[in-house]
């Protein structure tokens, strides 16, 4: 090749690699523990629809399901869950409509290797049902989880 033709390709290849290694590694799920699958009951806070991936965050539910959990620290204990882009997961019932601040669900995931309370979703979500008396949720009794409760939904699977 002469040396003209190795100054065009040579920056080419670089920017090539630039937008092609994003893309790629954008797309790992190394950062997950795929060896370990968490199942965590919590109240919405937060739905964020992102192109690439919509998350839910929300306030874990104590494990007695009489409150929020808290930590040692007397914080609120707080994660989110990462999804499919907005559209993939719209079309499986999971939207900012469907998932309200205060909309009670159960999930499973892959926690973050960092130990972060953050994980990917693996499944579908048990969307606790609401009392139409009180306008509250109805909460799974103690260490159970939504897809426990008469009337709860699967959204974005048929298996919990």
């Amino acid at each position: 090749m002469n040396k003209k033709a190795l100054t065009m390709v040579v920056p080419a290849a670089l920017l090539l690699a630039l937008f092609v290694t994003p893309a790629f590694s954008h797309h790992s799920f190394a950062m997950y523990d795929q060896t370990k699958t968490v199942t965590l009951t919590g109240a919405a806070k937060q739905f964020v629809a992102q192109a690439n991936h919509a998350e839910i965050h929300f306030i874990l539910i104590a494990p007695d399901r009489k409150g929020l959990a808290k930590g040692p620290d007397g914080k609120y204990v707080e994660w989110g869950v990462e999804m499919a882009g907005a559209a993939a997961v719209a079309q499986q019932g999971i939207t900012a409509e469907t998932f309200k601040v205060g909309t009670v669900f159960s999930v499973k995931l892959n926690p973050l290797r960092d130990g972060s309370n953050f994980g990917s979703r693996i499944g579908a979500i048990a969307k606790c049902p609401t009392d139409p008396a009180t306008n509250k949720p109805k909460l799974p009794e103690a260490d159970k989880h939504c897809d426990s409760v008469p009337g709860s939904t699967l959204l974005g699977g048929t298996t919990f």
